[in-house]
């Protein structure tokens, strides 16, 4: 399956996590002939994460199938905006955002979510940067 008419699985992970959480899907989808990458989600912010995954798909030589986890979603429909190459996007418990909405504006018309009363900063000694401990 892994010819020129069958596209890239280009699987983008969400906040949280990192491309780890894909091997099993990896594992399943290659050995069905499925040519499968996981890249790095930088997790910086949406237009620069879309833009680094942009770069990594159009550096593909054949058709993409972006397939984005949680906040991958938006990153997905961000970086097709401005790439050729894609034929698909997939959407896994995901946002499915239009360009130029935000994770953040989609979620306005309803209650805000429990994480940020759950969760608590903490300065962990020896290490210079703050960490978040829920």
């Amino acid at each position: 399956m892994s010819s020129s008419t069958s596209p890239t699985a280009v699987l983008v992970h969400g906040a949280f996590a990192d491309a780890s959480g894909f091997n099993v899907v990896i594992r399943e989808l290659g050995s069905t002939g499925h040519t499968v990458l996981a890249p790095p989600n930088p997790l910086r912010s949406l237009a620069f994460d879309a833009a680094a995954v942009a770069s990594y798909v159009d550096a593909i030589n054949g058709p993409a199938l972006l397939i984005g986890h949680s906040y991958g979603g938006a990153v997905i429909t961000q970086a097709s905006a401005i790439l050729s190459n894609v034929t698909g996007l997939v959407y896994l418990a995901a946002f499915g955002l239009d360009v130029g909405e935000s994770c953040v504006s989609v979620q306005q018309p309803f209650a805000p979510s429990l994480l940020s009363s759950t969760s608590a900063s903490q300065i962990v000694p020896g290490i210079s940067d703050m960490l978040y401990i829920s």
